[in-house]
C-alpha cells in the first residue's frame, strides 16, 4: 500500500514540475512591463485554451500530491 502511494506521489510531482514549467508568465517579459495594463483595456486576447488546461492540470497534480503526502504520513505511524 505504501509503495502504491509513493508511486502516485512521484507521478504527481512530475506532473506538477512539467505543468508549471510549461505555463507562460503573466507579465510576458519586457513588453508586458512597457504596455502595462493597456493590453487588457484594449482587448488584446490570446488563445487561453492551453493555459487554462495547464492550470487545471497543476491544480489536480497539487491536490494529488497533498493527499498522497498526508496518506504517507498516516501510514508511517
Amino acid at each position: 500500500m505504501k509503495t502504491f502511494f509513493m508511486v502516485i506521489q512521484v507521478l504527481a510531482s512530475l506532473v506538477l514540475i512539467a505543468s508549471i514549467l510549461l505555463q507562460s508568465g503573466k507579465s510576458a517579459g519586457l513588453s508586458g512591463s512597457i504596455t502595462g495594463g493597456a493590453e487588457q483595456l484594449m482587448g488584446k486576447k490570446r488563445g487561453r485554451g492551453l493555459e487554462d488546461t495547464l492550470s487545471k492540470i497543476t491544480s489536480i497534480g497539487a491536490g494529488a500530491f497533498i493527499i498522497t503526502s498526508i496518506v504517507l504520513v498516516y501510514l508511517q505511524k
